[in-house]
């Protein structure tokens, strides 16, 4: 990914940023899509920029387009991606307050608000990894703090020809995914991702002392949630 959002930065043009998993049909990104402004966005994700407050933490933040809405709304924000030709690409594009970085690393400051979009919480990878995803933000959201992030029930993979969901041999949570992206000639490896419905993020959150609320739900299976801390 990094490399294609270099590539479109610097010549206004990518090749095809290739998704492939085992578990689905290949499929692709749409590099110009990583660049959009506020106006390209979805609904929900204008309404995490809504919700938005205080000193912000942008996860996964890419080419930096919520970075930089954030930004020119006058949030102090931080953002952080793990790929490095990202992280330089933000820079360039203006993003004041970028650095390489992995969610699970961080220490030493808080923030009011943690951005997790384009399915952000996917980097917790499997279910199992919940509870040390709510104990790093034991350290890093500030007392009253929000994370703010989407996600999608993907049990509609699963429903049959009678409209019914069926599990039948899935081994596991079924929004337990795994991906490698390619393009051109660079090929990444196997990757886990998560997508996770809402009830069991909730359980799950109730679980480790968090409150989460639905917000909003999208135009397919998607949904905008909050987590909140109890006191």
């Amino acid at each position: 990914m990094g490399q294609a959002v270099t590539d479109y930065f610097e010549k206004g043009k990518a090749l095809r940023l290739e998704v492939h998993s085992p578990m689905f049909d290949d499929d692709e990104i749409s590099v110009p899509y990583l660049f959009r402004d506020y106006s390209g966005m979805s609904k929900l994700e204008q309404r995490a920029i809504e919700l938005s407050q205080g000193r912000i933490l942008d996860v996964g933040a890419g080419a930096g387009c919520h970075a930089l809405v954030l930004q020119g709304l006058n949030y102090d924000v931080n953002a952080i991606d793990i790929s490095p030709l990202c992280v330089e690409t933000m820079s360039k594009r203006g993003v004041r307050n970028v650095r390489c970085a992995d969610f699970f690393s961080l220490s030493g400051t808080v923030y009011d608000t943690i951005l997790m979009l384009m399915n952000g919480i996917g980097i917790v990878g499997k279910i199992g990894n919940l509870s040390l995803f709510f104990n790093k933000l034991d350290e890093v959201l500030a007392p009253g703090g929000q994370v703010l992030f989407d996600s999608s029930d993907i049990c509609y993979v699963y429903e049959d020809d009678d409209g019914m969901i069926d599990l039948t041999g899935v081994e596991g949570y079924y929004g337990e995914i795994v991906y490698k992206m390619k393009y051109g000639n660079v090929e990444g490896d196997y990757f886990p991702w998560l997508y996770i419905d809402f009830p069991t993020l909730k359980d799950y959150a109730c679980a480790n002392g968090y409150d989460a609320e639905l917000i909003a739900n999208g135009e397919h299976y998607d949904y905008l949630a909050r987590l909140i801390r109890r006191n």
